[in-house]
């Protein structure tokens, strides 16, 4: 891929840098609350499925300092950007990105990683209009939704942690399928503004405990109301690295 090709984007205040498409997908918001969603204190070995040129990956590398990453992504030209992007960010010794499909997780992977992490594609085919051009993949899921959950599951290690962001449409489908195979499950709805319906929750939950009670958290807001300015914990994750809250 050409200079002319991709652009690179800076993110939390410049602190990391992404080399994207100039066309497709790019990353963007739900990519930066996904590395927020992360434990700044976590530590050991973490996954992220579906990493994209790395819109996640390397705000999450900044956020958990003490944690070693490995993408995963299907698509080779966004692969290589991610490697570049490791390099660029001085990541290279604790970021590996490796080309390959979420279905076809490897057998050294089971029960490996402390936290998996992912922004699956949303939409399954033909339920939308045709994506544009290098949209295709980061949109439609080539992989349906318990497949991609599965393969969450089967490279977390036991009491490991799970976190994923998704439509608040899909959300009654993504308990279904993590319920009798996690436990503390909890809930963080995300809103443009105060009094608007969700458009996207972010999970977590940890594999093999008792399912117990979910838990809904107050949520994200990300503007102040309807056209105003961005809210103050919105700027903080975007600008600082802050982290959100699950209580």
């Amino acid at each position: 891929m050409s200079g002319a090709e991709f652009t690179v984007d800076t993110f939390l205040s410049g602190r990391v840098s992404v080399l994207q498409p100039a066309k497709g997908f790019r990353a963007g918001t739900d990519s930066v609350l996904l590395a927020a969603a992360l434990d700044d204190a976590a530590t050991g070995e973490a996954l992220e499925i579906g990493c994209g040129a790395g819109g996640a990956l390397f705000p999450a590398a900044w956020r958990l300092k003490n944690m070693h990453f490995t993408g995963l992504e299907h698509d080779a030209e966004m692969a290589e950007l991610a490697r570049r992007g490791a390099v660029r960010n001085g990541y290279e010794a604790r970021v590996d990105v490796v080309e390959g499909d979420a279905g076809a997780c490897s057998n050294g992977w089971e029960n490996r990683f402390d936290l998996v992490f992912s922004n699956p594609p949303f939409f399954g085919e033909g339920t939308i209009k045709q994506p544009g051009e290098g949209k295709m993949e980061a949109y439609v899921e080539s992989l349906p939704l318990k497949g991609w959950i599965d393969a969450m599951l089967f490279a977390l290690r036991p009491k490991g942690t799970l976190i994923m962001i998704h439509r608040t449409a899909e959300l009654a489908r993504i308990l279904a399928l993590i319920e009798r195979r996690s436990g503390e499950i909890t809930v963080m709805p995300v809103r443009p503004y105060p009094g608007a319906e969700a458009k996207r929750v972010i999970v977590r939950a940890r594999k093999g405990l008792r399912s117990g009670p979910m838990r809904l958290l107050a949520g994200v807001d990300l503007f102040d109301a309807k056209g105003d300015a961005v809210s103050e914990l919105m700027a903080r994750v975007t600008s600082d690295g802050a982290g959100l809250d699950w209580g």
